[in-house]
C-alpha cells in the first residue's frame, strides 16, 4: 500500500473509531424531518408545472450554458431574474452563484485585504470560514450570539471591518440578534454581511427574510440567499449595490471561473419565487409551534429555537446514531448531526420541519423522542 493510502486509510480509521464516519445513503423514510424543503417546493408538482410552462416561453434554450457568464453562458433572462429576485428582497442589485457555497466562498475571499477585518460569529457555516481562510484579511471570531464580546472584537478591528453572522442558525436553529449587531456595526463603521439561507421564505413579507421583517435592508452590506433551502432549486444570490455586484463580476474567482447555471435552472428559480406570492405563509410557523407545545407537554429538551430548525441535544455520537437508527425504522427521516460537524458533547438530532407534514407525523414523532428519553 502506497504511503498515501496509508494516510488516506489512518484518517479514514480515525472517524470509525470515534464513531463519526460520515456514509452517503439513498435510504429515505418516509416522513421527511430531514430536507430543507421547508416549504414543499421542491417536491410540488404545481411548481413543476409552472417551470415546464416557463421554460417553454425561453425561446431557443441550451441545455448547458456552454461556458461561464463572462464567455456564453450569460443570458438577459439571467440578468431579469437577478433584478426580478433583487426586487423582491428590496436590495438594489444581485448577483446569481452557482451554490450557496460558491457565493459565500467568492464574497468573503475577494473584498475583504490584507489589513482589513472579518469578525465571524462562532458558529458561522463552513463555507464562510473556508471564504474567510482564503482572504488575506485578519480574522476573529466571537462568541455565539454574544453582543458584548463582538464589541470586544471590533475594538481590536483595523481597516475595512466585515462583521458576517447568519441570520438563522443551520445548526441550531436560532436567530442572530440582528438589530444589536446592526447598532454596533453602525457604530464601529463596520460592514454587516448576512447569510439568510435558512430564514428566506420563512420569515418576512412572503418570505423576504429577517433583514427585510427588521428593517435593515439599509444597514447591510451584503446579503446571500440561497435557493436549495425553501427556495426548492438550487443556486444562490448575493444581494447589495450595484458596485458590490460589478466588483463581484471582476474579483469573485468562484464567479469568474465557473460554467454558468443552465438556463432552466435559472428558469426554476424564478418560477420559485413567484410562488411565494401565492402560499399560507403563516403554515409552516403552525407547525413549528405544533412542534415546540407537544415537546413541552412530553418534558423534551430542545435547543431553543423559533424556527424551522430544531435540535434534540444526545451529548455523543452513539447515542446520536442511535436514536436516528430507532426514528428511522420506524419511518421518521431524521438525521444524527455528529462531532465534528458541531462541537464535541452537542451531537443531536436536527429535525426540520415542513408545510407538508402531517399534524398527526409531528405528534407521532414527539412521542417516539419520548420513547427515546
Amino acid at each position: 500500500m502506497s504511503k498515501i493510502e496509508q494516510f488516506l486509510n489512518a484518517k479514514l480509521q480515525e472517524r470509525k473509531d470515534n464513531l463519526s464516519i460520515r456514509n452517503l445513503s439513498t435510504n429515505h423514510p418516509p416522513f421527511d424531518f430531514c430536507s430543507n424543503d421547508y416549504l414543499g417546493f421542491a417536491r410540488s408538482t404545481e411548481l413543476r408545472k409552472h417551470i415546464e410552462d416557463n421554460i417553454a416561453t425561453v425561446a431557443q434554450y441550451l441545455n448547458g450554458a456552454g461556458g461561464s457568464r463572462l464567455l456564453s453562458g450569460n443570458t438577459q433572462y439571467t440578468e431579469e431574474t437577478e433584478q426580478f429576485i433583487a426586487d423582491f428582497h428590496l436590495a438594489e442589485s444581485g448577483l446569481i452563484f452557482n451554490s450557496g457555497y460558491d457565493a459565500n466562498v467568492g464574497l468573503l475571499s475577494s473584498v475583504p485585504q490584507r489589513g482589513d477585518t472579518i469578525i465571524s460569529d462562532e458558529l458561522i457555516h463552513a463555507s464562510i470560514i473556508d471564504g474567510c481562510r482564503l482572504s488575506h484579511a485578519t480574522r476573529y471570531k466571537f462568541l455565539h450570539n454574544n453582543i458584548n464580546d463582538l464589541e470586544t472584537k471590533l475594538q481590536l478591528a483595523k481597516g475595512n471591518i466585515f462583521v458576517v453572522v447568519e441570520s438563522v442558525y443551520s445548526m441550531d436553529g436560532d436567530i442572530a440578534p440582528l438589530l444589536e449587531i446592526s447598532n454596533l456595526c453602525e457604530q464601529y463603521q463596520a460592514n454587516l454581511i448576512v447569510d439568510e439561507a435558512h430564514a428566506t421564505g420563512i420569515f418576512g413579507d412572503n418570505g423576504r427574510g429577517l433583514i427585510n421583517q427588521l428593517n435593515l435592508t439599509e444597514k447591510v452590506f451584503a446579503r446571500i440567499v440561497t435557493f436549495g433551502k425553501a427556495i426548492g432549486t438550487h443556486g444562490a444570490i448575493i444581494l447589495g449595490s450595484k458596485n458590490l455586484r460589478h466588483y463581484l463580476i471582476n474579483f469573485s474567482r468562484s464567479f469568474i471561473y465557473t460554467t454558468a447555471a443552465p438556463i432552466h435552472n435559472i428558469v426554476a428559480i424564478k418560477s420559485a419565487y413567484e410562488f411565494l406570492n401565492k402560499i399560507d405563509h403563516q403554515l409552516i410557523h403552525q407547525k413549528i409551534a405544533l412542534f415546540r407545545k407537544a415537546l413541552m407537554e412530553q418534558n423534551i429538551r430542545a435547543l431553543d429555537s423559533e424556527s424551522t430548525i430544531q435540535g434534540i441535544v444526545f451529548s455523543s455520537n452513539e447515542a446520536t446514531k442511535h436514536a436516528a437508527t430507532t426514528l428511522q425504522n420506524k419511518g421518521f427521516d431524521v438525521r444524527a448531526i455528529l462531532s465534528p460537524t458541531v462541537a464535541l458533547g452537542k451531537e443531536r438530532l436536527r429535525i426540520c420541519l415542513h408545510t407538508f407534514n402531517t399534524d398527526g407525523e409531528i405528534i407521532s414523532l414527539v412521542n417516539h423522542l419520548k420513547a427515546l428519553n
